[in-house]
């Protein structure tokens, strides 16, 4: 029987993931606020490596979706731009576990967010981050990702 791919979660922020997921927050499942959780660490250039990890959450429920493993493909390019065997399959873990590191760094952002801001009110502080990110530059303008793509012809 094969071993069922999954990917960890950071227990030092279960409860924000709960509050996430929640009947009040922003995102329906825990793959959904990990993947945001992710996107955010990655625009704010946040990745933490963490060793205590919650209940893993299956692979299965971000594969072959429009963004999920995608978005962990290009997260694991952008950290290792000159290692094109980061996208090979015996290199799955790789990738995951510097989406998690991402996703725990976005955690750590959220968190502070929640803290600056005073407010619980999940669903308004994610709708002004993701405001922010589609009206503001990101932080890196020489991004690999950009790079790669301004080189391809349309």
């Amino acid at each position: 029987m094969a071993v069922e791919t999954r990917f960890r979660r950071p227990a030092e922020h279960e409860d924000l993931l709960n509050d996430l997921t929640g009947k009040d927050g922003p995102f329906q499942a825990m793959y959904e606020a990990l993947l945001f959780a992710a996107a955010l660490g990655k625009r704010k250039g946040q990745s933490k490596s963490y060793s205590k990890s919650s209940e893993p959450v299956r692979y299965a429920l971000v594969e072959n979706r429009a963004y999920g493993d995608v978005l962990i493909d290009v997260l694991a390019v952008t950290e290792c731009p000159d290692d094109a065997k980061i996208l090979a399959d015996d290199r799955l873990g790789d990738r995951l576990r510097i989406f998690e590191e991402y996703a725990n760094g976005g955690l750590h952002y959220l968190q502070g967010e929640i803290n600056v801001r005073g407010s619980r009110d999940l669903v308004a502080i994610v709708a002004q981050l993701v405001t922010d990110a589609l009206v503001q530059p990101p932080q890196e303008d020489d991004s690999p990702v950009k790079d790669m793509l301004d080189a391809l012809e349309w």
